[in-house]
C-alpha cells in the first residue's frame, strides 16, 4: 500500500467519523493549506450498522446536493472510528463502544454511492486524529509526532519518519493498555493501565477511590455532596481549591509524565501532542506530568522533544475524518 495526499489546491472532501453515541458527516474544502468545514450534520449512532451507513449516506448525498457538488467532484472520503478496525480491508471489528460492528465493511457502501474513482480510507480515531494534527496542527512539519486522545479512553497515533504508522496488523499506538503500576482505576481491561489513570473514567474512579479513602480519615472535600463525581467536576473542584481534587490532578498529571517518558525512549518523537482533557486542564496537569517526564526520560531524548496541547483543540474531532481523506491511501 502506498499513501498519497489528494491535491490540496482542488479537494472537495467528505469526512464520516462514526462514534458510539453519535455520528457525523462534514464537508471540507482546503483554504490556505487546511481545510473549511463548508456543511456539518451529526445524529446519534443508530442502533445497527447497516441502519448507521444508510443513514451516514443519506447524509452525506443530502449534504453533497444542497452545496451543488456531484460525486465525480468528491477528492476522497475519509471515515474515523473506535477501532479495533482493518484500514486495508475497511473492516471495523467489533469496537467495544459499537456492539454488534463485528467485521463490518464500510467501504463498500460509499464506494457503491460515490463510484469507483473516488477513494474511500478508514482510520481508527487516534490516527485520525494524529493525521489532523500532524497535517494542519500541532505536528505540522515534524517527520515524527505522537498524538494522544486522553478523553473517554487513552490511544495513541504515530507518525513516524514521516508517515502514518500502523504497525503489522493496524495496532499499534494502543499504549493505553500498558500497565502503569501494580493496581489503580481499570481501563482498557487492567487495572493500572496507562488509560485507567488517563482517561476521563480513570480519572473519576480514580477521585472516587481517593475521597472514599480521605473521608474514611475524616477529611472533607467540596465534593462529598456528588454521589458520583466525574472527571469534569473533579477539574472544576480543583481549579476552585479543593486539595483532595488538586492531590488527585497531581497523581493523574504523574501517570501522564510516567507513560510519556516510555514514549520519550522508546520511539524518540519531536512533539507529543495531547487531546482533549488535557488541553483544557493543562494547568492542573502540565506541571506534575513534566516533572515526572524529566525525571524518568533519557534527557538526550527529552532534549529534541516538546510536549503540547492539541491545536486543533476541540475541533480536532472535525478535522479528523477531513484529514483521513486529505491524507488518502492507494
Amino acid at each position: 500500500m502506498t499513501d498519497q495526499s489528494v491535491d490540496p489546491t482542488t479537494s472537495i472532501m467528505v469526512g464520516i467519523d462514526i462514534g458510539g453515541t453519535k455520528c457525523a458527516v462534514s464537508l471540507g474544502t482546503m483554504q490556505a493549506g487546511r481545510p473549511a468545514v463548508s456543511a456539518r450534520q451529526q445524529f446519534p449512532t443508530p442502533g445497527t450498522p447497516a441502519a448507521a451507513l444508510e443513514q451516514l449516506i443519506e447524509t452525506m448525498v443530502q449534504l453533497l446536493n444542497a452545496a451543488g457538488i456531484a460525486a465525480a467532484d468528491v477528492a476522497a472520503v475519509g471515515i474515523s472510528c473506535g477501532g479495533p478496525l482493518d484500514s486495508e480491508a475497511g473492516l471495523v471489528l467489533s469496537p467495544p463502544n459499537l456492539p454488534g460492528w463485528d467485521r463490518v465493511d464500510v467501504l463498500t457502501p460509499f464506494q457503491a454511492s460515490l463510484g469507483p474513482s473516488v477513494p474511500v480510507c478508514l482510520e481508527n480515531d487516534a490516527n485520525a486524529c494524529a493525521l489532523a494534527e500532524w497535517q494542519w496542527g500541532a505536528g505540522r512539519g515534524c517527520r515524527n509526532m505522537v498524538f494522544l486522545t486522553f478523553g473517554t479512553g487513552m490511544g495513541a497515533g504515530l507518525i513516524l519518519d514521516g508517515r502514518l504508522y500502523r504497525g503489522t496488523n493496524g495496532m499499534a499506538g494502543e499504549v493505553g493498555h500498558v500497565r502503569l503500576a501494580a493496581d489503580g482505576p481499570l481501563g482498557y481491561g487492567k487495572h493500572g493501565s496507562f488509560e485507567g489513570f488517563c482517561s476521563g473514567g480513570g480519572i473519576a474512579s480514580l477521585f472516587q477511590l481517593r475521597l472514599a479513602q480521605h473521608l474514611e480519615r475524616g477529611g472533607t472535600s467540596t465534593l462529598c455532596v456528588s454521589p458520583a463525581p466525574s472527571a469534569k467536576d473533579a477539574a472544576e473542584a480543583a481549579l476552585a481549591g479543593d486539595d483532595l481534587a488538586i492531590t488527585v490532578f497531581r497523581e493523574v498529571g504523574q501517570r501522564l509524565g510516567q507513560g510519556l517518558a516510555m514514549l520519550v525512549d522508546i520511539l524518540n518523537p519531536e512533539k507529543i501532542v495531547i487531546g482533549s482533557i488535557y488541553s483544557r486542564q493543562q494547568r492542573l496537569l502540565a506541571e506534575p506530568a513534566l516533572e515526572e517526564l524529566r525525571r524518568e526520560a533519557l534527557a538526550i531524548n527529552l532534549d529534541v522533544c516538546s510536549v503540547v496541547p492539541a491545536f486543533l483543540g476541540e475541533a480536532v474531532g472535525d478535522f479528523a475524518s477531513l484529514a483521513v481523506a486529505s491524507y488518502g491511501k492507494k
